[in-house]
């Protein structure tokens, strides 16, 4: 009889009873919840996140305030003299100072526009006299010229990249899905090898009974009777292997999936969806669609030419422009300052011009380019493993659903045939051989069915993984 005390895990509870009873779905679920797998993947995805908030930060005005609070200093210090000579004389300050800065870049042609405002007040204590000097603003721009745009190539790349990290969590999801759904049918074969074993067991103790009879009225032969006496020994031994297999089994299963305690676990034999369709130009659409491959493919091609342009862009001339303009003014009062300011502006040019450099700048140009070629090969190639691998799963999938069906009729066959057998041997008109071969065939018929089971079940969680998508529903998987 069951207690009232619940089974709790992330997302689920379940009555606390001597078994816990579950699906291949709820297992499935159960392990995207709460599997270490499962926590990684998420913590993967927060991580992508923030490193996407930092690339858009780029992007955005960044305003700063910096200080100097107090700046104070009472020391020796050497002074020039008019006539050359240095004197060391007292100085005894304070040079307190506070800006704020602003800043914007600007994509499109890798400049930065920037602006200031800034206060400084300088008080002399040996002379009791207070300065101040500031900017009340000043604007300015810097360019540089004929060099690699480095926001203008992440503006393209990262999003991809962001995109691909998206579809990345949920390819972990799937993996996890197909994982689990080894530990299950890893389970799910040992009670069933568990349950043919028990069957066995009693089957050939109940007919060794009946043979014992038999035998003492000289029916049957001293061998024969020997033949099930062994019959009855490897059935208790099957059946000790088969329990250490189910605890073996299990304790994969629950440290999986999370599952603490010690409960016994029951799981439900899975149904086929036999109703369900898969064309193989639908897999395709929808994987070169959704997959971080597809994503991964563009973004390598984008990064390669992103590398021949830096290095087109370190060759040759390279220039830089500032300029700013603005106001600044000393005063005997802070408010001074914003009185009457006077100008103040510059321009600058930098160059940076290679005289010789001995085929440096040619090799890395050509050594980019060469690399841009491969890359363009190798994603090609990769295209055509990636289609390759999603035509070999369509067909792999479609045959597994016409496998089952013939595993299915087999293993009624198998069993019915199985009845028959004991019944006869029973009336006595069977051979002890033919028992065994009957006892053989519906083992195995019931193994090949949970087999195949397994096998339709993998290559349809295989297939979500290469489409990330779900044709029970007929729509993207999204989480």
């Amino acid at each position: 009889m069951g207690l009232l005390i619940m089974v709790t895990l992330k997302g689920f509870a379940f009555p606390k009873t001597d078994t816990l009873q579950f699906t291949l779905q709820q297992v499935v679920e159960m392990a995207k919840a709460n599997s270490i797998a499962a926590k990684q993947a998420i913590t993967v995805k927060e991580t992508k996140y923030w490193e996407w908030r930092t690339f858009k930060s780029n992007y955005q005005p960044q305003l700063a305030l910096e200080g100097i609070l107090p700046g104070y200093t009472k020391t020796y210090t050497q002074v020039q003299q008019p006539n050359g000579s240095i004197l060391f004389q007292p100085v005894h300050y304070d040079n307190s100072s506070l800006t704020l800065n602003f800043s914007q870049s600007i994509a499109a042609t890798g400049g930065n526009i920037y602006g200031t405002t800034q206060l400084q007040r300088f008080d002399d204590f040996d002379r009791k006299s207070v300065l101040y000097n500031g900017i009340p603003y000043g604007i300015g721009y810097t360019q540089p010229l004929l060099q690699f745009n480095s926001l203008k190539w992440d503006k393209k790349i990262e999003p991809l990249k962001f995109n691909e990290s998206k579809q990345v969590f949920i390819e972990t999801q799937e993996k996890i899905a197909i994982t689990v759904t080894e530990y299950f049918f890893d389970l799910l074969l040992a009670q069933v090898n568990l349950n043919i074993a028990d069957l066995n067991y009693g089957n050939t103790k109940r007919i060794l009974t009946i043979a014992g009879t038999k035998f003492e009225l000289g029916k049957i032969s001293k061998n024969e009777m020997l033949q099930l006496q062994l019959e009855v020994l490897n059935a208790q031994k099957a059946v000790g292997t088969a329990k250490r297999d189910v605890e073996i089994a299990t304790l994969n299963l629950r440290s999986y999936i999370g599952i603490e305690g010690d409960d016994r676990i029951k799981l439900q034999m899975p149904a086929v969806v036999a109703q369900m369709t898969v064309i193989t130009d639908k897999v395709l659409a929808e994987a070169f669609e959704n997959r971080s491959d597809a994503i991964g493919f563009i973004r390598r091609l984008a990064e390669a030419k992103r590398d021949v342009a830096k290095a087109k862009g370190e060759n040759g001339l390279t220039a830089t422009l500032r300029a700013n303009l603005g106001f600044s003014n000393a005063a005997n009062s802070a408010f001074d300052i914003y009185r009457s300011p006077k100008n103040q502006q510059s321009v600058e040019l930098k160059l940076a011009i290679p005289v010789m450099d001995w085929g440096r700048s040619k090799s890395r140009t050509k050594t980019a380019q060469a690399n841009e070629q491969f890359i363009t090969y190798a994603v090609e190639q990769d295209k055509q493993t990636f289609k390759q691998q999603i035509v070999t799963q369509v067909t792999l999938f479609n045959m597994m659903k016409e496998q089952i069906l013939l595993t299915d009729e087999a293993e009624k066959i198998a069993a019915e045939k199985y009845k028959i057998a004991s019944e006869r041997y029973v009336l006595g008109n069977l051979s002890i051989t033919d028992l065994s071969i009957a006892f053989q065939e519906n083992d195995r018929a019931k193994r090949d069915y949970v087999s195949s089971l397994r096998d339709f079940w993998g290559a349809y969680y295989q297939l979500r993984y290469l489409s990330l998508y779900d044709f029970e529903k007929n729509r993207k998987i999204t989480y």
